[in-house]
């Protein structure tokens, strides 16, 4: 009985280090997962606890927490470069500012769902504007882009833009040659033609027909100087158009105004040596000729509204001392335009001068019914008593003749004596014809009174 007892307290006596530290045979002659590496046990160190309480590292260590960290730092540098471009639109800095402001989370978001919704927002209000300030073909390309959708937009800056920014460039450059008042015709004609058309129409018209046409029309304008320029420029123009395109194209913009300064000042000296020019003409002459060649042309371009000028001051002076058909001509002139004023003084005055003259000229009427050889004032159907009345009837009171039974029996004679006396006192030179004429009628009224009393006496 003592035996078996004995065998059990050695038998528990000889396990119980086994079962009380059973973890390092256990740690040490556990079978190691293939790749993972076990504790260096010869050293006799033992690895630091990881968090999850077995060693191993966890998605939440410090490598995960490393890594995070260095994406973030990475959105973030790329955002400010972002912010950096001066072309990056408002829509696009706003919402970068704001992620700026937050973690990780919000720098990402942004990075991968708002900068691209953002910068294409930004594009539309971009090409609004250009539409708005740009010409017919931007718009025209605007419009478009605005109608189809991102990739059209992103299109029309890529591509389209620079077309349509030429074409209106080409568009310009051909009205501002139509604005010039010194393109002639055929230009003038091709560029409107071109400018009905597009881009190539545009492009060919300024790189091929624009050259020839102002070749043409220089050839023209040369040949209408030679015909009505003055002695310089004709002689200049008929030299230039012997040449070549070059040498007449020369000659216009450099021979031509040396050429036409020259006889504007002749030009200029020819009005005033004109008799006939006015002092508003003869002012404004001299000034331009103390001036440059610009005043010298400014003034003959000015010359006829002077000269109109000076027309009317001298036909307001004729109304006032002129004749009567003078007047009248030029108050009616005076009524009338500028050309009317010209006309009466070259043609109008000189007629009715001529008639103011022979109306002084001419003798005082007859009257219709008095012979041809009666005298003037003298009365219709009485003859002139000098020459016609019988020698031996005279008037006594026009022969100073008196008898003695005449003037004792009726005593007449001395009145018509006194009669006739008083007459030729008075006289009638120097009154006019009105008076002579009513000096004759009362002398031969007397004689006939005389000579009727003397026939009567003498029966």
């Amino acid at each position: 009985m003592k035996l078996p007892r004995v065998s059990t307290v050695v038998a528990a006596a000889v396990l119980a280090p086994a079962v009380l530290f059973p973890s390092s045979a256990s740690a040490a002659d556990a079978p190691q997962p293939a790749g993972v590496s076990g504790p260096d046990t010869a050293s006799g160190s033992a690895p630091d606890a990881a968090p999850g309480g077995n060693g191993s590292t966890g998605s939440n260590g410090s490598n995960g927490g490393t890594e995070a960290d260095g994406q973030e730092q990475r959105d973030r540098a790329e955002i400010q470069k972002i912010l950096a471009d001066p072309n990056t639109g408002p829509g696009v800095r706003e919402a970068a500012q704001k992620a700026l402001k937050g973690g990780a989370a919000e720098l990402r978001h942004f990075l991968t769902v708002e900068l691209a919704k953002n910068r294409m927002d930004d594009l539309r209000v971009k090409l609004s504007q250009i539409m708005d300030g740009g010409g017919p073909a931007v718009r025209a390309a605007a419009n478009k882009a605005l109608d189809n959708g991102d990739a059209a937009v992103l299109k029309f800056f890529a591509e389209d833009l620079a077309t349509a920014q030429a074409e209106d460039a080409d568009r310009a450059e051909i009205q501002k040659i139509l604005a010039d008042p010194n393109t002639g015709p055929g230009v003038r004609e091709a560029a409107q033609k071109a400018l009905k058309g597009g881009a190539a129409e545009l492009r060919h018209f300024l790189t091929v027909e624009l050259a020839k046409n102002r070749a043409d029309d220089n050839r023209v304008r040369v040949s209408q100087i030679l015909a009505t320029g003055g002695r310089e420029a004709r002689e200049g123009a008929e030299k230039a158009l012997d040449g070549s395109d070059t040498d007449v194209a020369k000659w216009l913009a450099e021979g031509w105004p040396t050429a036409k300064a020259s006889d504007d000042r002749v030009a200029v000296f020819v009005a005033l040596s004109d008799k006939n020019t006015g002092p508003h003409v003869l002012e404004a002459a001299k000034k331009a000729l103390t001036g440059t060649p610009a005043d010298v042309a400014r003034f003959l371009e000015e010359l006829p509204k002077l000269r109109a000028s000076d027309n009317r001051v001298k036909v307001s002076q004729l109304t006032e001392t002129g004749g009567p058909a003078v007047r009248e001509a030029a108050a009616k002139a005076m009524e009338g335009s500028d050309a009317d004023i010209a006309k009466f003084l070259a043609e109008g005055w000189t007629t009715a001068r001529a008639a103011d003259e022979a109306a002084a000229n001419k003798p005082a009427d007859k009257p219709a019914d008095q012979p041809a050889d009666q005298p003037a004032g003298q009365p219709a159907g009485q003859q002139d008593q000098g020459a016609q009345q019988p020698q031996g009837v005279q008037p006594a009171a026009l022969t100073g003749t008196t008898t003695d039974t005449a003037a004792t029996t009726t005593g007449t004679t001395g009145t018509t004596g006194a009669t006739t006396g008083t007459l030729a006192a008075t006289g009638t030179e120097g009154l006019g014809w009105e008076a002579g004429g009513a000096g004759a009628a009362l002398a031969a009224g007397a004689a006939l009174v005389a000579l009727s009393r003397r026939r009567s006496a003498e029966s």
